[in-house]
Order: C-alpha cells, then structure tokens, then sequence
C-alpha cells in the first residue's frame, strides 16, 4: 500500500506517520509518500519514516496540481493524507469538480472554510449557546473600548483565522490591546473572546459515510516552547492527559450535528473540537479542526489510532467495526512531548515530585 502525506514539515503529518508505522499493527509495512513546499522541510528528509519524498509547489500556485496528480500517478498512490490547512482547504475545493486517481478523506468543502474561520464558527454556534462572547474587528478598528464594553476589563484576542495560537493573548488594558495589535502585523482581522478560566480541552470525532464512527478526548495543559509566546500557547502541547469524558463528545458532536444540518450536506470527516471550561466547569467551543493535529500520536499510542482508522476505512477494510465506539483509556494516563523526541505515556501520580 501506497500512501501520499502532504505538508511534512509539520509536526501533524509526521504524528499521522508515526502513529501507522509505530502505534498501528495494519499499515506499518505500507510506502509513506512524503511532500512539502519547503525544501527547509524537516520531513523531507526523515527517510526511515517516508519512503519517498518530493518538494512540491504551494498549493495556491498554478502548477500545484500537475506536480501532485504525476507524484500519485507515478507512485501508484492509493491514499492521500491531506493535513496542513490551506491544502485541506484546496483539495476539498478541487474534488468538487474534478477526479483524483487515488481516494483522500476530506471534509466538505463550504464546512471547511466555515471551520477554519473563527469568527464564522462562533456565528453558525451562535444559536447553540455553545461559543464564548465574541467580538470580531479588522486591525484599523478605532473604538477599543467598545471590546472592553462588550467583554469586561479581560478577554482573549487571536487572529480569526490561522492555527498554533496566532496572535493570541489575554489582554488586561487597553494599552496591552494597542501594543499588541500593532505588533502582530500578518493579522488583518482578530476575534476578542470572552477569557475562560478553566481546562484546556480537544475532542476528536470521526465522521465516516453519515455516521460518527469514533471518538476520544484529552486536554492540553502545557505547550512545548511556551516561554516564546506572550500567550504561552504555542499549538503542539508538551503535557496533557488522556480523558473519558462522554459529555465531550456530547458537547462536540452537537456542535457538529448542528453544522451539518445547518449546511445540508452528510457528517464526514475527522475533526478536532476545542473547548475551553468556565469557572463553572462549562465547556465552550473556541475553534473545530478539519483535521488531526500534532499529539495525534499520543492518542495513538494509547490505543486510540484514528489515522489507522482511517486508513482502514479508506481501505474498506471489511474487519472495522463502523458502530459508533468512544475510546476510553487507564485513568489517571497522560503524555509528554518536546520536539525531535518521541512522546512518553504514564501514569500522572509517577511524575516527580
């Protein structure tokens, strides 16, 4: 078996191959076809994981396709792992209207743009009470205070769009908001949100055919190279723990199932719903993924393999159970991660005191 990973310079589709080659017992002996738009690109080169790679043009470029379509034809790809978000975003566009000669697992094209866009997520939620207070403003906005007004004298701001915590950080005074805007210069448009005290949390559910299929939940505590982020989150989390936890999932997939019906199309697709508590204990959602991300393995080493999953469907292999199952892992089981080091699994009452 043939499968093509696209965007290996970050750490999500190289946790998507190592959570088949080193976590999974179905497609550890399958061909990894590695690319990336960055000859910088750690994954490139990481030949004990990727059987091939190549260095592609970006996918808003003109030649993108003709590049891809010879790499899957060339190589007989069976699959294709689409992860970085922009590429998801295209390929979905693309398939609309046009044949690939391999199968790819992609989310609906309108539900990814939607998902991707912050503020127009907490706009479709808007209805569910399931977002916090927000408040969305272009960077030349000039009547601040109206936030502070609409949001109390602390909130989060970020970028509306993007991923690993862009332009995020807890503002306090309306000098901190200033400074910050102008510092963070790539940001045309931010969301300010209400700022909520408790956990951290990521629920990840697995759509196939109509029909949610799996489901698993952690929360992140700690972010690798946090001390480098004014908001200390960095989007590849260091330590977190493995949770069952079914009000979630409950949470989660309500939040999708409203989506899906809102835009008429059929659940598919694997997505990452984040949630972050009240001083309540409430979970609200701040952002849904169209795809994995980074701690994918972890998950994926405690038994919970949703890239072998899918795969599996992808496959049609006829031995998976399509019944709708919740993960559940050993109470008390977290992870730790740090950069170029495979992640450690353990009990939490184990750390050092």
């Amino acid at each position: 078996m043939k499968i093509l990973i696209t965007g290996v310079g970050g750490p999500t589709p190289r946790s998507f191959a190592l959570s088949l080659k080193k976590f999974g017992s179905k497609y550890q002996d399958a061909k990894l076809i590695a690319t990336d738009n960055n000859p910088l690109s750690i994954g490139l080169y990481q030949n004990d994981l990727f059987e091939k790679s190549y260095l592609v043009p970006g996918c808003n470029e003109i030649d993108y396709w003709d590049k891809m379509k010879a790499i899957i034809n060339e190589n007989e790809i069976d699959f294709a792992v689409v992860l970085p978000e922009l590429e998801v975003i295209e390929w979905s566009n693309y398939i609309q209207n046009n044949d690939l000669p391999c199968k790819v697992f992609s989310p609906n094209y309108e539900l990814a743009c939607s998902l991707v866009d912050k503020a127009k997520l907490t706009e479709l939620l808007l209805p569910l009470d399931l977002t916090p207070l927000s408040f969305e403003f272009e960077r030349n906005f000039d009547q601040l205070e109206d936030i502070f007004t609409k949001l109390g004298d602390e909130f989060w701001v970020r970028s509306s769009k993007g991923t690993s915590g862009l332009g995020s950080l807890k503002i306090t005074n309306l000098d901190s908001l200033k400074n910050w805007i102008q510092i963070n210069t790539e940001v045309t448009t931010f969301l300010a949100s209400k700022f909520l005290v408790g956990r951290n949390l990521a629920c990840k559910l697995l759509y196939w055919n109509r029909q949610l299929v799996r489901a698993a939940s952690g929360e992140r505590v700690n972010y690798i190279m946090s001390k480098i982020a004014p908001s200390g989150i960095t989007g590849n989390t260091s330590f977190g723990r493995l949770l069952n936890e079914e009000k979630l999932v409950k949470v989660a997939s309500e939040a999708m199932a409203f989506l899906f019906k809102q835009m008429n199309i059929e659940p598919h697709g694997f997505f990452t719903v984040d949630l972050k508590e009240d001083e309540n204990g409430i979970p609200f959602i701040t952002e849904i993924n169209v795809r994995h991300v980074a701690f994918t393995q972890c998950f994926a080493a405690a038994g919970a393999n949703f890239p072998e999953d899918t795969i599996r469907l992808l496959n049609n292999d006829i031995t998976f159970d399509k019944s709708y199952k919740m993960y559940e892992f050993e109470k008390d089981l977290i992870f730790l991660r740090d950069v170029d080091a495979m992640p450690i699994l353990m009990k939490e009452h184990e750390l050092l005191k």
